[in-house]
């Protein structure tokens, strides 16, 4: 195992590889904030945040000065929404968003996740107020992100919450028309989502968490690309242990700044997420790291298979050195997040169709996708669902963020800036799935759910 001193010689991947650490994430626990009064529950999770929070982004500064490693984002994830809310006063869920809005902006984080809801089998009167609000509250707020968890492998598909989501995805695209839709950015529909996730838009701390942790994300998409750049030629499985070594010496790296930031904020060290989380720079692309294991263009046939190579070979080496790993662990494929992904769908060589193929083996697969705003809400829904279908049946995590982008169509392109990048409109399939989604109900677990 690699020493601190030995990791330290890897710096150079920091100035020519694009490595860094996307993420300190705090998860807090917001479970005794709860009321009876949501001017009162508002006001204790406030003054929580800013006391368990204000310490994190003085500390992710100093970490990043004193090792010379980059921190790019310092965040905070809450408990669900919809649990801490449910014994409130209000209908109107946005008043907890605003609150989780001020926190996080007097703290000085760059997010702050968990305006969610867990409805894999069914919804309370509390979750229904909560995806209600989801529109009105990432239109009103600039730094609360939203997650909603419509599938278990243990539960099934509650359809009821896919057919929801659709016109919930839908409704935030139209109030936020004026900035390309970009509260869809902030909104993600899982199944089978992890309890201590990093990233956003995805991060809340789930039931089984403690009080507070320190959960870290590590993406370093050009360290891979360059280590394998010196096995050109050589057989796949030179290829898979390359990607070992080089998701080892990254994991190290997240690990070292995952104990130093808990032990300076007196907080429990959570888990490193071993995710390849790309940029639109340059250099920093998963889709440039398959088209260097000989894929032509990142859609091209072999895609799923090299990217089902890359996500196990992360795991690998990355489980080998931290015995805590979490969150979702597997390679993002954001379309406007990825310079390669980017160029992929520009050019036409990627699809929706084949989006959803790569998700069978990564978390993320139909994410940050931008589409035409004239797209029904039943096809939107379908869209979920068929990816709520790929994790619930595989037994694994998948996720969708979707943008209908009102007045855009195939052809155009939209822009967000930063790490959130700029998306080409894809193409969506136009037939429709109405009376399917119209349907509701739950679609059962699978078999292989019954392990009891």
């Amino acid at each position: 195992m690699f020493n601190e001193l030995e990791i330290l010689e890897t710096l150079r991947m920091f100035q020519e590889q694009h490595l860094d650490v996307r993420t300190i994430t705090m998860g807090i626990s917001l479970f005794d904030c709860a009321t009876a009064s949501h001017q009162e529950t508002c006001r204790r999770i406030y003054d929580k945040i800013c006391r368990r929070a204000a310490d994190l982004v003085r500390v992710g500064d100093a970490l990043s000065r004193e090792y010379g490693i980059p921190i790019i984002n310092r965040r905070v994830a809450v408990t669900p929404i919809a649990l801490v809310a449910a014994s409130g006063d209000s209908a109107d869920y946005t008043v907890y968003a605003r609150a989780l809005d001020a926190a996080a902006e007097q703290v000085g984080v760059d997010f702050i996740g968990g305006f969610s809801a867990l409805v894999h089998k069914g919804s309370s009167r509390s979750d229904d107020n909560l995806i209600a609000a989801i529109p009105e509250a990432l239109a009103g707020t600039k730094l609360v992100c939203s997650s909603v968890n419509v599938a278990t492998t243990r539960t099934g598909i509650n359809m009821d919450a896919v057919r929801a989501m659709g016109e919930v995805i839908l409704e935030t695209a139209r109030l936020t028309a004026d900035r390309d839709a970009s509260g869809c950015c902030k909104l993600v529909v899982f199944a089978n989502a992890p309890e201590d996730n990093p990233f956003m838009a995805g991060a809340f701390t789930g039931p089984g968490e403690p009080e507070c942790a320190i959960n870290v994300g590590v993406s370093g998409p050009g360290v891979v690309k360059h280590a394998l750049e010196a096995v050109r030629g050589e057989d796949l499985g030179s290829v898979a242990e390359t990607i070992k070594r080089a998701a080892f010496k990254i994991t190290r790296v997240g690990q070292l700044v995952a104990r130093e930031a808990s032990r300076r904020l007196g907080v429990p060290f959570g888990i490193i997420d071993l995710s390849l989380a790309p940029t639109p720079v340059v250099g920093d692309s998963v889709a440039r790291i398959l088209e260097e294991m000989g894929l032509e263009t990142c859609g091209a046939w072999g895609t799923t298979a090299a990217l089902a190579m890359l996500n196990d070979a992360v795991k690998k080496g990355g489980t080998m050195a931290s015995s805590f790993v979490g969150g979702l662990s597997g390679a993002f494929i954001p379309v406007s997040e990825d310079e390669g992904m980017i160029a992929a769908a520009a050019a036409g060589r990627i699809s929706l169709e084949k989006l959803e193929a790569m998700t069978s083996v990564c978390s993320v697969g139909i994410d940050m996708v931008a589409i035409p705003g004239d797209v029904p809400a039943a096809t939107i829904s379908a869209i979920l669902a068929d990816e709520m279908a790929i994790g619930t049946f595989n037994n694994k995590t998948t996720a969708v963020r979707l943008i209908p982008v009102p007045g855009k169509t195939v052809g155009d392109t939209v822009h967000y800036g930063g790490l959130l990048g700029s998306a080409p409109v894809m193409a969506v399939n136009p037939a429709s799935a109405e009376r399917f989604i119209a349907r509701g109900g739950r679609i059962p677990a699978p078999i292989h759910s019954m392990r009891n």
